[in-house]
């Protein structure tokens, strides 16, 4: 991202934060005002000094600065998004001024109906749902597969090993043949994953896993990365391919690596054909021709999250062609995952958490 953006992204924020903080101040009774306007302010200091300073706390004062922190993001959205509408709503005269002033009602009923959200979306989180799909496909296969495809476990501060333990209980619950990882399983930094021994909970999958490398594996250390997956077990595929039960699985370096081969050069590189069905990682779901062109059977990605809460899947779903969901071009299916984990707060709206399990069936004769 240029300087200029960055800047300007800055400044809208500050805008933003000053605009709400203005808002809960002028909502506040008289005596409270400041109290009110300052706690909200405070809030959002714990985000940008956590931010900063996170690596350099103990990790339990790191985890809670995380979670507090980063709760405050949706907090801020849509308190942002409320006082935009009454804002609106006053000006149409369909609320009273009056509402938005010295109002101990309109205080309690905002942070009350924001409270509410936030609730409903961490419970919302810590469901997740299991998608499926069946591929019949006139290709050989050594037998009838059960692959589970997750991606985005964000795995650090705010997923720990407790809730990796209940996800890889899940899949194994599965009876997989095959695991697939399509990035970012590292959130941010390994310190974490490493200080609590996350790699012993992948250990005890019982299929082959294979992972590629997402934005967030490069924002932290990738080599320290490709580390912990072969402490964990995963088979780590970064501009690479391998032959797992017939099928032919190629794993795409993640965008952010400017100098990746492109999907026809890995085809030509390992020699892959289109005799065998192919499945494809490619974490961020851009030019999904590319894999249609190509001749890949199915590709898998994430990244998107869909955006994690409403209404910025709006955005997502403008940005991307398929920001989310089942999709088909060609010949060539595809899924892009909202992911299993979480960047940030563990609050989905309108957004889901999900793990894939494909059935791949021969196409009977």
């Amino acid at each position: 991202m240029r300087t200029g953006s960055i800047i300007a992204l800055i400044t809208l924020l500050l805008a933003l934060i000053g605009y709400t903080s203005w808002h809960l101040w002028r909502l506040a009774p008289l005596g409270w005002k400041w109290a009110t306007a300052g706690a909200f302010l405070l809030w959002a200091a714990t985000f940008f000094v956590g931010f900063a300073l996170t690596e350099r706390m103990p990790i339990p004062m790191a985890t809670a600065a995380y979670e507090v922190g980063n709760t405050w993001l949706i907090a801020f959205l849509y308190l942002t998004l409320l006082f935009l509408v009454a804002d609106i709503a006053c000006l149409c005269r369909i609320l009273p001024a009056s509402y938005l002033n010295s109002s101990p009602l309109g205080l309690l009923s905002s942070a009350g109906l924001v409270a509410i959200i936030l609730a409903a979306g961490g419970i919302h989180y810590h469901h997740k749902y299991r998608e499926h799909a069946t591929i019949a496909t006139p290709k050989p296969l050594e037998k009838p597969l059960t692959i589970v495809m997750a991606s985005d476990l964000h795995l650090g501060y705010h997923n720990r090993k407790a809730e990796l333990a209940r996800w890889i209980d899940l899949i194994n619950a599965e009876n997989p043949d095959l695991v697939l990882i399509a990035g970012d399983i590292i959130d941010l930094n390994l310190r974490p994953v490493l200080a609590g021994g996350y790699a012993e909970e992948f250990r005890r999958l019982r299929a082959p896993v294979y992972t590629i490398l997402g934005n967030h594996e490069y924002y932290g250390d990738p080599v320290q990365a490709r580390q912990f997956f072969q402490e964990a077990g995963i088979t780590l595929l970064k501009d690479s391919a391998v032959q797992c039960h017939g099928l032919e699985i190629i794993g795409r370096d993640d965008r952010t690596n400017p100098h990746r081969l492109t999907i026809e050069q890995l085809k030509d590189e390992f020699s892959i054909l289109n005799s065998q069905f192919s499945i494809l990682l490619d974490h961020q779901p851009y030019h999904l021709e590319e894999a249609e062109a190509a001749g890949i059977d199915f590709q898998f990605s994430g990244h998107t999250h869909r955006g994690q809460v409403w209404p910025l899947s709006w955005i997502t779903d403008a940005l991307y062609e398929k920001s989310w969901g089942h999709h088909q071009r060609g010949r060539t299916r595809y899924y892009i995952s909202s992911g299993l984990g979480i960047w940030g707060p563990k609050i989905r709206i309108g957004t889901r958490s999900e793990y894939l399990v494909l059935h791949l069936t021969p196409l009977a004769p």
